[in-house]
């Protein structure tokens, strides 16, 4: 709870046990999913985002660990004097030691952390290079005649004699 009211000013969250009983006692492995869901609508501003991720949080108490896998997913949508959309989809997987549930709590809290914040940075980066990148590459390279435009020798071009000739500048 805290970590979503941090992260997620306007995010919620829920815990699930998906398999097996979730018990003091030990010797009994179960499964808990954790969904953590945030939006923010801004049509004001010409946009709207949102996110989401599953947390599959396996106690496996014969070898006492924990496995997490986690599946992120991000939608941004910006529409102002045009229409560009990200979806984005990420998984990930690790694990840890079952230790007391405070120090299992916070253990799992810090992974999930750590996966959420390495995501979001690397889809901050991919945006920092968009421009270079993505943009640059959807733009053809050659015209229609797959002919580079002559940017040196215009003068070549009808047109251009007739604009210097109705201007009275050129040669």
């Amino acid at each position: 709870m805290k970590y979503v009211s941090e992260t997620y000013p306007k995010g919620i969250w829920s815990v699930y046990c998906t398999k097996g009983k979730d018990v003091e006692e030990p010797g009994f492995d179960f499964e808990l999913v954790v969904v953590i869901s945030a939006a923010r609508h801004s049509p004001q501003n010409f946009c709207n985002g949102s996110w989401r991720s599953i947390w599959n949080i396996e106690f496996k108490d014969e070898i006492q660990s924990v496995e997490v896998r986690g599946e992120m997913q991000v939608g941004a949508h910006y529409f102002e004097e045009g229409n560009v959309q990200l979806d984005a989809k990420h998984e990930c997987k690790d694990t840890t030691l079952i230790q007391s549930r405070d120090d299992s709590a916070i253990s799992l809290v810090n992974i999930i952390r750590h996966h959420e914040t390495e995501y979001l940075a690397s889809l901050q980066t991919s945006y920092l290079k968009l421009p270079d990148t993505t943009f640059k590459d959807l733009r053809r390279k050659l015209p229609v005649t797959c002919t580079l435009f002559p940017w040196h020798n215009t003068a070549q071009f009808s047109l251009t004699r007739d604009i210097e000739k109705e201007l009275g500048i050129g040669k």
